[in-house]
C-alpha cells in the first residue's frame, strides 16, 4: 500500500490525518488476517522515525526519506513525489523479483508513484481515491480554496493507468465514470467498516462522567478536522439561530468540537473561536484537541447527536462510528452520507449548509429524548452491518480478480501488498 501524505501511524483529527489514516489501518489489519502480508509506504516526516515499524502481524509501516522532514504541507509534496518513489523502488530491489504482487495506492499523490512502481514490477495497480479535485471543487464551501488543475491531471492519469478503482459507493464510482472516464470493468464498490470493538454502545452517564460533561445536556458533537470543508462553522451557525429560536435551550446545551485545524484551515486556526464569540455562543461550546479511538468512543457514546455539515465526503467514518456507538447523526446529504446514514431511522440528512434548515434538523435532538433513544438504538444496529472485516473481504476479492485468480486462493497462500 502506498500513502504518501500521511501516516497510517498518526493521529486522525488534525494536519492531513483523518479518515483514510482510519481506512488504511483498519484494512491492512484485516487483510492481514485473510494471510495478505501488507506493507505501507509512507513519507518520513521526522528524523527519528524507525525505518520500519509493525503496526500488527502481517503489517509493516516502512518510512520513505522524501524531502525535509518538516514544514512541508500536502500542497508541496508533488514535487517529493521522484524522491518518494526511488525509496520505494530500492527497496523492492533489495528483494527477490516479484517480492510484491499488487499495489494499491490511496489518494492521488500515491497513485502517481503506485503508477510507476506497478508497471516497473509487472503487478497490478489498484487504487482508492479517497476524494476527488473535481468534486471537491463543484461543493466549495464559501472562501475555501480550489484543488489546483495540476491535482485533476494526476488524477485523471491515475484513474488511465490503474488496473481497478474501489470506490467507497455507487455514487463514488457514477463520479469516477462521469468526471474522470473510468471504464465500468475498472469500478469496484466496497463500503468502508467501523472498528465495532471499539466503537459500540456504552453507559453515556459514564461517558459523560469522565469527560467533565452536564448529565442532563444536549450534547452536539462535532468531531473531525477544523477546516471549511468540514463545515464545522455552520453547526455553530445553526446553533446561534437555535438559542435565538429557543433561548431556553441555552441553559443545558453544550457543542463539543475535538479536532484540530486541517488544509485551508491551519492558515486560521483561531477563526471558529472567534465565530462562536461573535455569534454569543461561546459559553456553550468547547473546543478538544484530538484524541485517540478509545476516547473518541467516549466522546461519541456522551453526545446526544453527533453532526456532520460536511460540503464534500467520501464516505463519512466518523458517522458510522458514532452510530457503532449508539448516537444518531445529522449530517449533509452529500457523498458517502445517505449511505452511512439513514435518513429519518438512525440520524437527519440535510440538504444544503443554511444555518436555519440545520438548526430546524437539530432541535428534535436538543428537545425529544425518546427520538434520540430510538435512532440511536437503530443507529448502533446499522452500524453493525459495516464491519471491517466485510470490507477486507470486500477488498481481497478485487485483489483476487484484478490477479486472475479465484478468491480461495487469497486465504489459502501468502501474498504481499505493496
Amino acid at each position: 500500500m502506498l500513502s504518501v501524505h500521511t501516516s497510517p501511524l498518526h493521529q486522525p483529527g488534525t494536519g492531513d490525518a483523518g479518515g483514510m489514516n482510519v481506512y488504511i489501518v483498519e484494512l491492512a489489519k484485516r487483510l492481514a488476517e485473510l494471510n495478505i502480508e501488507v506493507e505501507v509506504f509512507t513519507r518520513a516526516v521526522c528524523s527519528d522515525d524507525a525505518p520500519t515499524v509493525e503496526l500488527a502481524p502481517g503489517v509493516l509501516v516502512r518510512h520513505v526519506t522524501a524531502g525535509p522532514y518538516e514544514g512541508l504541507i500536502k500542497e508541496d509534496l508533488p514535487a517529493q513525489l521522484c524522491a518518494f518513489t526511488h525509496g520505494v523502488l530500492r527497496t523492492e530491489a533489495g528483494h527477490r523479483p516479484g517480492h510484491y504482487d499488487l499495489v494499491h495506492s490511496h489518494y492521488w499523490l500515491s497513485g502517481q508513484v503506485g503508477w510507476l512502481a506497478a508497471q516497473r514490477w509487472g503487478v497490478p495497480l489498484v487504487h482508492t481515491m479517497h476524494t476527488m479535485a473535481k468534486v471537491k471543487n463543484a461543493a466549495l464551501a464559501e472562501g475555501d480554496s480550489p484543488e489546483p488543475p495540476a491535482r485533476v491531471i494526476g488524477e485523471t492519469q491515475v484513474v488511465e493507468a490503474a488496473d481497478r478503482l474501489i470506490a467507497n459507493t455507487a455514487e463514488e464510482a457514477a463520479e469516477l465514470a462521469l468526471h474522470y472516464a473510468a471504464r465500468p470493468d475498472q469500478l469496484a464498490v466496497v463500503h468502508p467498516g467501523v472498528n465495532l470493538d471499539v466503537f459500540r454502545p456504552g453507559d453515556q452517564a459514564a461517558a459523560r462522567a469522565r469527560l467533565g460533561l452536564p448529565q442532563d445536556a444536549a450534547v452536539l458533537l462535532f468531531a473531525g478536522r477544523i477546516q471549511p470543508l468540514k463545515a464545522p462553522d455552520v453547526l455553530l451557525r445553526a446553533v446561534a439561530v437555535l438559542l435565538d429560536r429557543q433561548p431556553g435551550l441555552r441553559e443545558h446545551l453544550v457543542v463539543p468540537i475535538v479536532g484540530g485545524p486541517s488544509g485551508s484551515g491551519l492558515a486560521k486556526p483561531e477563526s471558529l473561536h472567534k465565530l462562536a464569540a461573535e455569534l454569543g455562543i461561546s459559553d456553550v461550546v468547547r473546543f478538544h484537541p484530538p484524541v485517540g479511538q478509545d476516547r473518541l468512543a467516549d466522546w461519541y457514546r456522551a453526545a446526544t447527536a453527533l453532526v456532520m455539515p460536511s460540503y464534500s465526503e467520501s464516505f463519512g467514518l466518523v458517522a458510522l462510528e458514532a452510530q457503532a456507538c449508539g448516537t444518531p447523526v445529522v449530517a449533509a446529504a452529500v457523498g458517502g452520507l445517505p449511505v452511512a446514514v439513514r435518513d429519518g431511522v438512525t440520524g437527519t440528512l440535510v440538504a444544503g449548509h443554511d444555518p436555519g434548515d440545520w438548526a430546524r434538523a437539530l432541535a428534535p435532538y436538543a428537545t425529544e429524548p425518546g427520538l434520540v433513544r430510538d435512532r440511536g438504538r437503530a443507529a448502533a444496529r446499522h452500524a453493525a452491518e459495516f464491519g471491517w472485516g466485510a470490507a477486507a473481504a470486500g477488498t481481497a476479492e478485487v485483489y483476487a480478480g484484478t490477479l486472475s485468480r479465484p478468491a480461495g486462493r487469497l486465504t489459502g497462500s501468502r501474498l504481499r501488498l505493496a
